[in-house]
Formats: C-alpha cells, structure tokens, sequence
C-alpha cells in the first residue's frame, strides 16, 4: 500500500488554497494530508488544512528553524514548502532531511542571488538576459538623479524595493503636485516627485531606503512558472500572460527562452516564477520569485498539475518533461469566497486519532472571506 504524502505550507498566500486543491486532486490517485501554519488565524489556508497551526510571532530566522524542523519531525512531513525565511531554512536542508523532510525549495546559493534584485539583476545579465535600465537609490539626491536620467531617455520612472515581493512598495514617479486629484477614487501607485523628495529628506537615520529605480515596463506582463529537478533541467515552462483584465498563456520562445536560462542557470530547483515586461520593443526581466507564484493553480487550464508535479520531484518520483496537451482559452481572475472555521483555528487531530479517508476538512458553521481568487474564460 502507498503511504499518504504529508506537505506542509508555512505563512502562504491566500490563493494557495487552489495549490492545495491541485495536491489532493492529483492525476497519481496518491492520497495528500496538508499541515499549514500561518500568523493569521483566518487565514483561509489555515481552514483549507487537514491540521494547522499558529506560528509564533517575533522569531528570528534562526530560531524560525528551529520552529520548523520541530513542526517538520512532529507533524511527520514529507515535503515542506517554505515561504516565510526560505532563505533561513534552506541554508538548514541537510537537518531537515534527517528528520525526513525533504524541502520543496532551491539550494541557498540561488535563494541568495535572487533576495537583492540588484544582485539578481546583474547575475542575470551575465549570463545574457536582458534587463531594463536601473539604478540602486538611498537618498534624496540619488532619486533625483535616477529620475531625471530615466526622463531624459523618454521614459517613466518607477521605483521599489530592491528587496521584496508581491509588488509591495511599488510605486510610478510623476511630475504633477499633490492634489485632489491623487485624493479622488481609488487609491494610485502614482506619487509626486516632491513628495517622495521631502519623505526622504525628513526620514529618520533609521529609516534608510534601498529602492531600485527603472523605466515603467509596458504590456503585457508573461509570468513563467518552471519547474527545475535537482539535476538542474528544466521539467516544466508555461508562461502566463497579463494584459489588463485579459489573462491567457504562451509556449513563445521569446519569454521560455531567457526563463529556461535562469532557472537552469542558477539551479532554482523545483518551482520558480520568473517575471518579464516589454522593454521598446523587447521582454526584459521584471522579477524573479523562488517560490510557487500565487496564480500556479492558472495552469490547471492547460491541463497541467505543476504543484503534484513539484512534490513529486521532491520525493525522488521524476515525472519527466511535461508539455501542456493544450493552452487555455483567455481568462480573468474574479474573487469568490472561501470557508472559514467559525473558531479560531481548524479542529485539530490528535496523533494518536487515524488518519481520514477524506483529506478535505469537515466544516462546522463556516463562514466565508474573499480570501482568493478563481478563474473565469472570457
């Protein structure tokens, strides 16, 4: 009899609850039990969970570890997910695996390159992937100086952090004062130029900044989700497109091409997400993420399971090199709602209870969140 396969998501985004669902339904019939941990407790991947946790808040990376390898040996898990202090727990991979853990996550050296996009950025280029104009910026003057540079050459500047994800602390330059208008509607990535000047010239010693400053990048946005096996070859590379509200996918070699180079290149082993906009007339590299992107479940419409794929490849099961029987028709993303468990945490099992036939949760009195987001066609 197979064993069932124990995976563990740690502070994940709301939209894995469509990972999760792809590891239970996967095409091998492989029983999945899932433990996830989060500091919030509505969080809907807490009650999307077969077991769950609240983590401990105010750990360092050192000590997320030590967190990590006692939940990996208690909770007996197969494969773990790190997002929170991949680069922490990646750098432990040997402890984890003599607890039995294997970590569904690249080796530290390229976790390394790709946290300071500035590093990233050169590192890619080295190895002949183009990216756009940039400059690294710590100060008032240095801002300035970038802008006027990128404005000069007929372009928008924009600028955010040199480390980060999610598109957190992005933001576009312009030239216009602060009005009404920045007050009207929903809120902008638009800001004055003068404005972010005085932030910068009235901050705190403390509050030093690190931005990396760039032209806008155009339309439309290619996401390419790969999946890399330890041996460095490349399993699997299907680019999402992003244009507006309009979704779709694209085998074109002009973005696989450059995403095979780096994922290759640098050994971002099992799944990667790997970001490019269009530079004039050419994709350039926007972002690399060493993790699963959020919009990975998109992929089930062409007939591809890339999560179930990936534990596979950490189990030691090679599925081989996957090509999509077909591409998806063009989509939009809409929110929908997710259950929640009507108290804090999900019901948890003790370790002497079996297992369930069933890895779905019973819900009692759920209540639901626009925690993620679904596909439509268009």
């Amino acid at each position: 009899m197979i064993s069932r396969v124990r995976v563990w998501l740690n502070r994940t985004y709301a939209e894995n609850v469509f990972f999760m669902d792809q590891l239970r339904k996967n095409p091998s019939d492989r029983a999945v039990e899932i433990h996830a941990t989060h500091g919030d407790a509505d969080s809907p991947v807490l009650a999307a969970a077969d077991t769950a946790d609240l983590e401990p808040e105010g750990l360092s990376p050192a000590g997320y570890v030590e967190y990590a390898l006692d939940q990996c040996q208690r909770r007996g898990i197969d494969v773990f997910v790190p997002r929170l202090h991949q680069s922490a727990i990646v750098a432990h991979r040997a402890e984890f695996e003599a607890v039995g853990t294997a970590l569904l996550a690249p080796p530290p050296e390229a976790v390394a390159v790709f946290e300071d996009k500035v590093i990233a950025y050169e590192a890619v280029q080295a190895i002949g992937v183009p990216v756009p104009p940039w400059f690294r910026v710590r100060s008032a003057d240095e801002l300035v100086a970038a802008v006027e540079e990128l404005e000069a050459g007929g372009h928008k500047a924009c600028f955010k952090p040199a480390s980060g994800a999610g598109g957190v602390g992005f933001r576009v330059i312009t030239r216009a004062p602060f009005s009404l208008v920045h007050l009207n509607g929903f809120p902008s990535p638009y800001v004055p130029l003068d404005v972010v000047v005085e932030a910068l010239q009235q901050a705190d010693t403390d509050e030093a900044v690190d931005w990396l400053v760039m032209p806008r990048l155009e339309q439309p946005e290619v996401s390419v989700d790969c999946l890399t096996g330890p041996d460095n070859r490349l399993r699997l590379a299907v680019g999402r497109t992003k244009n507006g509200r309009r979704r779709g996918f694209t085998l074109h070699e002009q973005w696989l091409e450059p995403a095979r180079l780096i994922a290759e290149g640098f050994g971002l082993h099992y799944l990667s997400n790997i970001q490019f906009r269009m530079f004039g007339d050419r994709p350039v590299l926007m972002d690399v993420n060493t993790r699963p992107a959020g919009g990975l479940h998109q992929l089930s419409l062409c007939g591809v399971n890339a999560p179930w794929a990936a534990v596979q490849l950490a189990l030691g099961e090679d599925p081989g090199e996957m090509v999509p029987p077909f591409l998806g028709q063009d989509y939009t993303v809409v929110s929908g709602p997710r259950p929640l468990r009507a108290v804090s945490l999900p019901q948890q099992r003790e370790a002497s209870e079996p297992l369930p036939a069933v890895s779905a949760p019973a819900m009692a009195e759920p209540v639901v969140m626009e925690a993620a987001a679904s596909v439509l066609p268009l």
